[in-house]
């Protein structure tokens, strides 16, 4: 059958999109490669460099603002040969391999292609970037050439890159240079000063306002070093050569530090191994220290910070494997959640937040998003993440921490969650410059009607009722477990009364399938939609509605062959290319697959879990990005690339990590308990190591082996107190 996209009239750009990714540069053509510490990321081309137009997404960014904007190599003018361009993740660096082309030098002398080679290292640390270019001269005879770094700093919002317009901007300041040094400077109109500050080790023979010259003599088999140091905001400048070393060694060290206290995964297939290896280098890559603990950033380039939504949602699929992360998340949300009401930021009193911005255009209000609350499902996400927290860890002093912001996040569900009083809950924008939709889903043209009409608000979206459910029942685990009982049993009675509304209303028996969501009117958005999957994830489907849901999913209208399509191929919105309408989105179809496995249909799992792993094969390094298009599978052709996609993308990178879980049927309790249920291997591999699996206090080496028709847990190394079961 062939692709179709039967929109009724096309979107225009305005204001309902404004919010959305504009850049007309796709990031897919180029391969860049990104590297991020604390609040800090780059975008390089392959050879190391960055040379940015003013929407390309290039440069090295520091809290929402483009920092430098050019930092180009040239060899007596002319760009390198590339050889090799690779991210090492011991450091999280970028290694750059390059050679000369045929040369001709200052003195009109030729140098010959390919006898010289230039080693590219550049990395963040602190606020600052580093670079260590290393030549050798493999030739037999002395050359004499020049290395050339053309710089720039356009002090860019965020959101001009990505493509809004400014009708003016603040102040650049004249560069200022020394015999070492250069700097730059812009007075915003936030009235903050953002300055960038380079040093350079040894000195430069010629130092300019964008251009440094190094003179280079290289004997035959001679090899010189050559350092590079950027600095932003305060971060003082250092010697470059010896900060630089420092730098290094503490990224490695903690990246060591971090890996040692986590589980070890292997199986029987390399390309998994490689693919498992990638995800968990990445969303290390975006975890940043915070005042509170470790917190995932989105993604880079466009979402490189805190979001209430997608740090929950990669905190809950690392949850089995590194629990810290989900623990300096909520602390971190739970320091951030909402204690006044303001309309501008759509916020209200115990509500988490959207996401956090510290650049120019949000300061100053030309954006809403410097603490903005415009999602309905951060709140009952917050929630539900604690309660699976503390099942997995049993750490009752962190959940007395967080006790008065789950009650005031329960609170605002109760008060504002529920905006018309149907007893479903909605989310309608409070500010005509926010979101339109609120939910997972937010771009402008995501939630629509069979006919294809936009749904108007206050929205219940089939999701944010799943994630209700799943918050109500966590309250009550938790209140049962510090000693209130009664509370308890009134959280769960509101659950199951919620689940039972929740069948009458959201199943659709002609679809097979639940809806989209009620518009404000309570019309059904009858849609086949990969929302549905999503009321599995917590339990408020019942066992015949998510057999349903899990067939309708998989049939090829939905199923692209390469994973599950965010809309079906049959509805009027679909358009493969689109955001959210027909698009395929990793994360998505990781928390459906956790959905199957909470119903024991692991043939289910492992058919979106084949998908994405083949579709893995053509991505840049095996990286999950945000999300690619819905096109169908065929015969010799790889998935087709979403222009603009973030990646790395947290939620995205975490996907396979949640779908280990979600194939083993794999639960951990605290203190104690290991339960395995039907787990089932996919086809491209026969066993699946986890070494160092912690439960309590304890942990665990298991291996799990495809026998026959039947998969096996053993036990290689474990304490006998772990109570490990395996139901088929």
């Amino acid at each position: 059958m062939e692709e179709r996209a039967i929109l009724s009239q096309p979107e225009p750009a305005g204001p309902e999109d404004q919010h959305q990714v504009q850049s007309a540069s796709s990031i897919q053509e180029q391969e860049l490669r990104a590297v991020k510490h604390g609040d800090a990321f780059a975008l390089f081309d392959q050879h190391g460099d960055i040379a940015a137009d003013e929407t390309a997404p290039e440069g090295v960014y520091y809290r929402d603002t483009r920092h430098l904007s050019f930092w180009r190599m040239t060899i007596c003018g002319r760009t390198p040969m590339l050889l090799g361009s690779a991210i090492d993740d011991r450091v999280d660096a970028l290694i750059v391999d390059l050679t000369n082309g045929n040369l001709t030098n200052r003195a009109g002398k030729r140098i010959p292609k390919e006898v010289l080679h230039f080693g590219r290292i550049k990395f963040l640390h602190d606020g600052k970037a580093y670079e260590r270019l290393a030549v050798r001269n493999f030739d037999d005879c002395e050359h004499r050439f020049s290395i050339e770094f053309t710089l720039g700093s356009d002090f860019r919002d965020m959101f001009e890159v990505r493509g809004a317009h400014r009708e003016k901007r603040g102040k650049q300041q004249e560069p200022r240079c020394n015999e070492s040094s250069v700097e730059y400077a812009y007075t915003g109109l936030d009235d903050i000063v953002r300055r960038t500050a380079l040093s350079f080790d040894p000195v430069p023979d010629a130092v300019s306002s964008h251009r440094v010259r190094f003179e280079v003599v290289l004997a035959p088999g001679e090899r010189k070093i050559f350092y590079t140091m950027a600095a932003f905001g305060d971060a003082e400048l250092e010697e470059p050569a010896r900060a630089y070393l420092e730098a290094y060694r503490a990224l490695r060290e903690g990246r060591r530090d971090a890996l040692e206290s986590r589980p070890v995964i292997g199986s029987s297939n390399t390309s998994f191994d490689t693919m498992v290896a990638r995800s968990i280098a990445d969303v290390t890559t975006l975890t940043t220290q915070t005042p509170q603990g470790p917190a995932a950033y989105a993604g880079i380039p466009w979402y490189c910070t805190l979001f209430g939504r997608d740090s929950l949602i990669t905190a809950l699929q690392m949850l089995w494997y590194d629990p810290s992360l989900a623990r300096g998340t909520l602390l971190r949300l739970a320091e951030l959640q909402a204690r006044t009401d303001d309309p501008v930021a759509d916020a209200e009193v115990g509500k988490i937040l959207h996401e956090t911005r510290h650049g120019e255009m949000a300061n100053t209000g030309e954006v809403p998003f410097r603490h903005y609350y415009g999602s309905v499902d951060s709140t009952p996400l917050f929630v539900h993440l604690a309660g699976e927290y503390f099942r997995r860890t049993g750490d009752e002093d962190t959940i007395d921490r967080l006790w008065p912001h789950l009650e005031a996040a329960t609170g605002w569900i109760d008060r504002s969650g529920d905006r018309d009083g149907d007893g479903f809950f909605e989310y309608g924008r409070r500010n005509e410059n926010g979101l339109r939709n609120q939910g997972w889903k937010d771009s402008h043209d995501a939630i629509s009607h069979a006919d294809g009409r936009l749904a108007e608000g206050p929205i219940a979206l089939v999701e944010m009722q799943a994630y209700v459910y799943g918050a109500w029942q966590a309250m009550g685990d938790l209140a049962a477990a510090r000693g209130n009982g009664t509370a308890a049993g009134e959280w769960w009675d509101r659950a199951a009364e919620l689940k039972s509304r929740f069948a009458d209303t959201f199943f659709d028996s002609e679809m097979g399938c639940y809806i989209l969501a009620l518009d404000g009117e309570k019309e059904p958005c009858r849609v086949v939609s990969s929302n549905a999957g999503h009321a599995l994830l917590t339990g408020i489907a019942t066992k015949e509605h998510a057999e349903a849901v899990a067939a309708r999913l998989l049939k090829s209208d939905c199923f692209s062959g390469w994973g599950i399509r965010t809309l079906s191929r049959r509805e009027k919105r679909y358009n493969p290319m689109s955001y959210h309408n027909g698009s395929i989105w990793p994360h998505d179809n990781a928390l459906i697959a956790a959905g199957f496995a909470r119903y024991g249909l692991q043939e289910a799992v492992n058919k979106v879990f084949s998908a994405l792993f083949e579709a893995s094969f053509y991505f840049d390094q095996q990286r999950f990005p945000e999300l690619f298009c819905g096109f169908g599978r065929k015969f010799g052709r790889g998935p087709t690339l979403y222009p603009v996609a973030c990646a790395p993308q947290a939620w995205s990178s975490a996907a396979p990590i949640y779908m280990i879980q979600a194939m083993l049927g794999m639960s951990i309790e605290a203190p104690d308990q290991v339960r395995f249920r039907k787990p089932r291997l996919p086809e491209v591999m026969s066993q699946l190591s986890l070494d160092r699996l912690t439960c309590g206090a304890e942990s665990v080496d298991l291996d799990v082996r495809e026998m026959g028709p039947a998969t096996s847990v053993f036990v290689r190394r474990g304490d006998e107190a772990l109570d490990i079961s395996v139901m088929i």
